[in-house]
């Protein structure tokens, strides 16, 4: 999701790589579960995230799509988000206890909170040494009101297994649906339909089979890309 803000309004003015130092640890949030209410529709889910839950959850994504998950337009695509409470606002997934039911597989934004992504597009605006259209970390110093946070590695913080090739696959993802988005003013309204709905049946309806998430990614991305002629 695309936010129309500086850097400057929402973090600390640095960016991080995942071996720096962060000052984001919160003590195992000490009962506090502020950032799981009031999220609206901004907990979206990449396809990493859907092979998670339904691997763990043992169900399919259609069966969280009846209440856990909904559908929402995000910069030109459909794409499945968390779904709050309408009533207490709070996420579908948190317990009685105001715990997170699914933490051992939560979703990358989840994760990632309080940090967020910084993709580095342009390669004018990229150091040599850096790869174009890669992505950088930055602290949000307004959303979690815990106070004293703690520094941490951003990698032990992000807790995801394999980090350099989530990393590689967050990259891909998010050029894809950037070139995808791109593309969708110039098309009639049906033909915007059909793109959005082969990309949601593509990479989230379909179910994935059991093992590796990444070869099965790759592989549905060389399909997208060549029937979307991308």
């Amino acid at each position: 999701m695309k936010r129309n803000v500086s850097l400057e309004e929402i973090s600390d003015g640095r960016l991080y790589d995942k071996n720096d130092m962060v000052r984001a640890g919160c003590g195992d949030c000490k009962g506090c579960s502020a950032c799981c209410h009031g999220m609206g529709e901004s907990i979206i889910l990449d396809p990493y995230d859907l092979w998670r839950l339904t691997t763990n959850l043992k169900v399919t994504a259609s069966e969280l799509l009846q209440e856990k998950l909904e559908l929402h337009v995000v910069d030109g695509m459909i794409l499945p988000n968390l779904r709050m409470n309408p009533k207490t606002s709070a996420c579908g997934f948190l317990n009685t206890e105001g715990r997170c039911s699914i933490h051992a597989y939560r979703p990358g934004i989840c994760r990632l909170f309080p940090l967020g992504r910084y993709y580095e597009d342009s390669t004018e605006a990229v150091p040599e040494s850096r790869e174009a259209g890669s992505f950088r970390y930055f602290l949000q110093i307004h959303e979690c009101p815990m106070p004293n946070k703690t520094k941490v590695k951003v990698c032990k913080w992000v807790d995801t297994p394999q980090l350099e090739q989530y990393e590689g696959y967050i990259r891909t993802w998010h050029a894809f649906l950037e070139t995808v988005a791109e593309q969708l003013p110039q098309m009639e309204e049906e033909q915007v339909k059909n793109v959005n709905l082969f990309v949601l049946k593509l990479f989230f309806l379909k179910p994935y089979e059991d093992g590796d998430f990444y070869p099965q990614f790759v592989a549905r991305m060389a399909m997208a890309r060549d029937v979307l002629e991308l």
